[in-house]
Parts: C-alpha cells; sequence; structure tokens
C-alpha cells in the first residue's frame, strides 16, 4: 500500500509513524509568467539550506473512507529554482491548503508570503511565487543521471521540525514508471538518501548542489526512497509557473479501494478553489468513479485517471461520474463543461463505509478535543488531579467506557492536558506506560513524534492478539503536557479511527 511520505493532507505522518500498516510512506503570476533559465549564479552544494524551504500548511480535508471534514496542520519541503522566488514542491504539499507559511532556509524568523501558480496531482508537482526577489536558487544537473550516482536528500523531515536536514546516498535506479495511489509518473528515481515525513517536495541533489530530483515518496520499512526525475521537473516547471494544467483538474487526489472491494475510484481530499474540479461543482469527500467513460482507481493507483487527463489534455472538455457518499447520489457533469448534476439518489445505501462517521469530543472545559468514531458514543469530560497537585483535564471516548479503562481488548481513547507541568515528554510517557508495561509486549518504545503541532515521543504494545494499544505524549514550549491514549481493536480502528485522531487531537490552552 502506498501512502505519501509526510504530513501533508493533515497531520497523516503520526499515523504511519506509530502504526506501520505496510507499504510507502509519504513527500496567477506576478506581472506575467516567470522566465525559467539556468545560471551560473546558483547556489553550490555549501549554500544548499539558503535554498531549501520548509513549508507549512492548513486547511479543511475529508479522508478517504470518512464522511467529516477536519482542519489540521501539516509540514512540507521545497526549494527555490529562480532569484524571483519561484518554489517547486509536491501537489500534497500545497493543494487544498488554506493558508500556506513558508520559511526561507527553514529560518522561523524569515517567513516570506507565498502564492500557489499552479500544480498537478499526476505528477504531484506544484510551483509556489514568493513575494520578494533575490533569492538563492538550485539549477539542474547536466548530464546524465545514472546507477550509482552520488546525491543527498534536503528537507525538514518529521522528528527534526523546523530543522534542516541531510543525507546521503546513491542512485539505485536511474528512471521507470511508478503508479502510486497519489501519482502516476513515468520517469522516477529511486534511491537510498533516505526521507521521512516532511521531506515532501524536497531537493534530490549532486554532489555539486545541483537538482536530479524532487523527493515524493519512500517507505521506511524497506528503506525505499523515491524522488520525481529532474527531466519531468524540470518539463513541468515553466507550464506550472505559467498557471497551465499539466495532467491535472486541481483536486488533492488518491485511489481508494473499499475493504470488500465493492467500490473503488478517485477520492477527493480538498480542492483547488478556482480549478477545473471546483468550477464542475466537485467537493472535498467525493469519489471520482469514472472519467471520460473510464473507470478510475479501481488498482488503487492513480494510473487510469491520469492516462484519461494526458489522452484527453487537462484542458480538454471530459465527461464525469461522481459519488458523494455525504448524500449517497450519483452526479454526471463534465471537466471544462456541464456542471454536475445529480442522477441519481440512494445509490449505495449510505456511502463507502458501514461505520456512522466521526464526531468531535470535547472535555468538560472545552479545553481539549478529538474526533472519535461516532460509535465510540460513551464520552466522559472529566478531569482529574494528580498526586503532584496538578489538575489534568481529561476527555474519553469508547463503545464501552468501563471496558476501556478496565481492559486491554476493548477499543478507545483518553486525551488528557495539564497546563505549566513542566514535566519532559520522556518522563511523562515512561509515568503513563506503566499499565501497558505491565501487561503487553512492546512494539516501539520512547520513539519521536512529530505531527507539524505537536512533538514529543510515543509508545507502542500488542496486548494479546487483536487490540494495538498506543500512547503518546506531546509537549510543547509552555511547558504543557498532551497524553493520548489509544486501545485499537479492528481494522477499521487501525486503518481509518487512527488517522482521524492523530489529524485532530488537540488542546487549546
Amino acid at each position: 500500500m502506498f501512502t505519501q511520505d509526510h504530513s501533508a493532507g493533515r497531520r497523516l505522518a503520526g499515523a504511519a509513524a506509530i502504526l506501520a500498516v505496510g507499504g510507502f510512506a509519504l513527500s496567477g503570476c506576478f506581472g506575467g509568467a516567470p522566465v525559467v533559465e539556468p545560471s551560473s549564479d546558483a547556489a553550490g552544494f555549501d549554500d544548499l539550506e539558503s535554498a531549501t524551504v520548509y513549508i507549512k500548511g492548513q486547511g479543511t480535508f475529508i479522508d478517504p473512507g470518512t464522511l467529516d471534514d477536519a482542519e489540521g496542520a501539516w509540514i512540507g519541503s521545497g526549494f527555490l529554482v529562480s532569484e524571483d522566488g519561484l518554489v517547486m514542491t509536491n501537489n500534497h504539499v500545497v493543494t487544498g491548503a488554506g493558508t500556506l507559511n513558508v520559511y526561507i532556509g527553514g529560518d522561523q524568523g524569515q517567513e516570506t508570503r507565498a502564492t500557489v501558480l499552479g500544480a498537478s496531482e499526476c505528477l504531484d508537482l506544484a510551483v509556489i511565487q514568493l513575494e520578494g526577489n533575490g533569492f538563492p536558487f538550485l539549477d539542474w544537473h547536466d548530464g546524465d543521471i545514472k546507477t550509482g550516482l552520488d546525491v543527498y536528500s534536503a528537507g525538514y523531515p518529521l522528528g527534526a521540525a523546523e530543522e534542516f536536514t541531510l543525507t546521503r546516498g546513491i542512485v539505485s535506479k536511474d528512471d521507470f514508471p511508478l503508479d502510486t495511489q497519489w501519482a502516476s509518473l513515468d520517469h522516477v528515481i529511486e534511491h537510498d538518501a533516505r526521507i521521512r515525513g516532511g521531506n515532501s517536495g524536497g531537493p534530490l541533489v549532486d554532489q555539486d548542489g545541483a537538482l536530479v530530483g524532487v523527493n515524493y515518496a519512500g517507505d521506511d520499512s524497506l528503506d525505499y526512497n523515491f524522488a520525481i526525475h529532474r527531466d519531468t521537473a524540470e518539463e513541468a516547471l515553466p507550464k506550472l509557473a505559467a498557471g497551465e494544467s499539466v495532467d491535472s483538474i486541481g483536486i488533492n487526489a488518491k485511489a481508494w479501494v473499499s475493504e470488500d472491494g465493492t467500490m473503488a475510484g478517485v477520492w477527493v481530499s480538498s480542492v483547488d478553489a478556482g480549478g477545473a474540479a471546483d468550477a464542475v461543482g466537485i467537493e472535498p469527500g467525493d469519489l471520482v468513479f469514472k472519467l471520460a467513460g473510464v473507470s478510475v482507481g479501481t488498482d488503487g493507483t492513480l494510473a487510469d485517471y491520469c492516462q484519461v487527463l494526458r489522452t484527453q489534455g487537462s484542458d480538454g472538455t471530459i465527461d464525469l461520474q461522481v459519488y458523494r457518499p455525504s448524500t449517497d447520489e450519483l452526479l454526471d457533469g463534465q471537466i471544462n463543461g456541464d456542471e454536475l448534476v445529480v442522477t441519481a439518489s440512494d445509490a449505495f445505501g449510505g456511502g463507502p463505509t458501514d461505520t456512522g462517521g466521526f464526531t468531535t469530543v470535547t472535555d468538560d472545559s472545552g479545553v481539549l478535543s478529538v474526533s472519535a468514531p461516532a460509535e465510540w458514543a460513551q464520552v466522559d469530560g472529566t478531569g482529574f488531579p494528580d498526586d503532584a497537585g496538578n489538575q489534568w483535564l481529561g476527555v474519553s471516548a469508547a463503545p464501552n467506557l468501563q471496558a476501556f479503562w478496565e481492559t486491554y481488548e476493548a477499543a478507545g481513547l483518553q486525551l488528557m492536558g495539564v497546563e505549566g507541568a513542566g514535566t519532559s515528554a520522556e518522563d511523562m510517557l515512561a509515568t503513563v506506560s506503566q499499565g501497558f508495561d505491565g501487561a503487553c509486549s512492546p512494539v516501539e518504545t520512547g520513539a519521536p513524534y512529530d505531527d507539524g503541532l505537536y512533538a514529543g515521543v510515543y509508545s507502542e504494545w500488542e496486548c494479546g492478539t487483536t487490540t494495538g494499544a498506543i500512547v503518546v505524549s506531546t509537549l510543547d514550549s509552555g511547558g504543557n503536557n498532551v497524553v493520548l491514549i489509544l486501545q485499537l481493536v479492528s481494522d477499521y480502528d487501525k486503518q481509518e479511527a487512527l488517522p482521524e485522531i492523530l489529524a485532530t487531537f488537540q488542546a487549546n490552552f
């Protein structure tokens, strides 16, 4: 199963880090179209950090197979390709973002205004324009890209949030096609300059600091790392900078197949305001069934979807059929043509999941909140004092709270928070972990956690054969502790509930 290598698409990298479900883990113009030309003034390897940018995004998304939207934040990377402020990154880092905060060289004191010029879901590339001029920038690698070439991955990965990192490796496989859930590329580079969540959109460079590719995907378990080939990125750059549609209708897309295999399509997590998808009436949470009469997403990749766009042209008039789970309706229309209209109601009897969706639960004070499965209907929002005299806030949700509190065989969550305790995340995790340590088998202990908003540590246990139990302890700069305890029993708990919970838990002290 392919997933992106970053925390984009909300705070989902935390889910990939904590519970390994297998597979690959993810990474209008000012005054007219910019001219993109190589230059001898490009930054070299020693100045690589100055031309690599740190991107923070925030927006509202609907995750595949769910019905409720949730606001979240994520991080990604990018790199400057011109002195007048053109930045290349990934589509999944910017599309659907309500706000983007961009920092030059990762320096939090140098935030720069940014505007998205163009993006492509099939290429997983995007170009944004920074306000200003005279920026350091990178040039393209000159010559063939061959197996064995020394390369370096630069960016701002999770676990080292807001800090520039650089890893070294070689090109393992120099040029091959690769279809994933969120992209379809004819030219991809495999390398072992290790990347992590947050590296999405960051540069892969040679020993001179020249661009070899754009990092966009990886597999932590197998140490596979993938970059979009230089030739693809360089060819797309001037078109995207000019605002042209390149293999795109303007969505944050992911191929989706239901657990029982009866339903498939391309899931729309978010929509680019003003793009072709927005104009026809596509909404976040829609499932694109057919494009030009072709069923798409059935193999779990964007291959068929992108082949249609390349055949018809992104600016062509393309017949479209969409399923809207929130209303259980089929809609028909045309990209660059007729708007969507409802053609069938009560189409599938309730949508792509057999769950009741998610609902937001809060503690009694309203400070803590998290999105929990609707069937976890028993909720307790009371707080409690600890032995040191600190007053904790707390909210728990489960199908059966008593069973959740007393056993390790019942699903549920408990979110707790305290102001000003000043306890380190590591010490807090050790305290909260005592019950699990005595009853369950450890899978991961004291690993770094960073989802772009909260940073700290987490541990994971197996309790019997059916329950995965996870504790995440987070700590912010104000000395406020936030602790999330989870018990996950079913496949739904682990595959659907976990990402939603990690993407939405927060404490508004």
